[in-house]
């Protein structure tokens, strides 16, 4: 039985991409490990899929003056240690790094171990906990064309992002019964990153005026971000986060607005599903959202309208646009050879475990 160490944390974008190759990787019989921090958010995601974890010290690096700065470095070299200690008892044959500060000392402490390290980048640029990453790596995996140029030669591959396969396997009519829609009308779902966008909450409750005269809207709009007020608008279905429904919600949105990160733009070009793309702006952000976006508008992916440019009139424009031209969008997707993201990866995987 062939052993492998998935890491990854600090979001969860860290740590679903890791979740969609363990069926494959249980398929193929690997003993699966997860080394983690002690109490982040990783562990709550990994815990109901019966998967040893094992916690380690984690520090942020950060560009910004902290005080925090001056401890988290105790706690990086305390995680290699506790990293390498694991490696040294577990033996794996591979590790998959999906990115996250947790990940950097595995990663280190598996190329000092000579343990191949496989890791994943979401975003068009490196962050800095995979740019400290990419010299112990055997490989890179990477979602966009252009990331291939500011990766080592020999070492990337573009693979796209591992999508859970649940996603793939909706149900409209589940989802027409959850939200009391009807099936005469066409439906918007909008997504404003896991936490929510006031930016972009707003600008769609004001603009369901003139929406909701043509379409019906499924909004996830963030913890603690309902507006009682519209409870009862016809049309207009509001969820702080969901998680069980949201392929049968994926299933029957014609169109989805959504914020550009990297995994969540990768689930989309996947299930093929037209979208406006609102990035966060590099105000708030080292900019990657944007990046992500304009690659992805670049394909015939998508469509972008910017934080500063966003208004009601903008955005009930570029929905009729969106909407109008779904086609065009939907085939471009088709077309793209970023749909065997698994089977890449794990091939990827399979030649790290056996020395090739």
């Amino acid at each position: 039985m062939k052993r492998i160490i998935l890491t990854g944390g600090g979001t969860a974008g860290h740590v679903t991409p890791n979740i969609a190759l363990i069926p494959r990787l249980r398929e193929l019989g690997y003993d699966i490990q997860y080394i983690g921090s002690y109490n982040g958010i990783e562990k709550d995601l990994i815990e109901p899929f019966d998967i040893p974890y094992h916690g380690i010290s984690s520090g942020k690096l950060r560009r910004y003056f902290s005080i925090q700065n001056f401890t988290d470095p105790f706690r990086v070299v305390k995680g290699f240690g506790e990293a390498r200690k694991l490696i040294k008892d577990l033996k794996p044959d591979v590790i998959f790094s999906k990115g996250g500060f947790v990940s950097v000392p595995v990663v280190l402490a598996g190329k000092q171990r000579r343990v191949p390290v496989i890791i994943h980048e979401s975003d068009m640029t490196p962050g800095l906990a995979n740019k400290i990453a990419i010299p112990s790596a055997s490989k890179i995996c990477c979602n966009f064309p252009e990331t291939l140029e500011s990766l080592p030669a020999g070492k990337a591959v573009l693979t796209g992002s591992p999508i859970r396969q649940e996603l793939l396997s909706g149900n409209k009519i589940a989802a027409l019964d959850l939200c009391g829609f009807t099936a005469d009308k066409p439906v918007i779902l909008v997504i404003g990153g896991s936490l929510g966008s006031v930016v972009v909450n707003n600008a769609l409750r004001q603009s369901l005026p003139e929406l909701l005269n043509e379409f019906q809207i499924i909004h996830l709009c963030g913890k603690g971000k309902v507006d009682h007020s519209l409870g009862d608008t016809k049309g207009y279905c509001q969820f702080e986060y969901i998680k069980n429904e949201l392929r049968d919600i994926f299933a029957l949105a014609d169109i989805v607005i959504s914020r550009a990160g990297a995994n969540a733009i990768c689930e989309l070009l996947a299930l093929r599903k037209p979208n406006l793309l609102i990035p966060l702006s590099a105000k708030a952000s080292r900019g990657d959202q944007l990046l992500n976006a304009r690659s992805f508008e670049r394909q015939g992916f998508s469509m972008v309208l910017e934080e500063e440019d966003l208004s009601t009139e903008a955005l009930v424009s570029a929905v009729h646009t969106l909407y109008e031209n779904r086609g065009t969008f939907i085939d471009a997707m088709r077309d793209s050879g970023q749909h065997n993201s698994i089977d890449t990866i794990i091939q990827l995987i399979d030649e790290a475990a056996s020395g090739k």
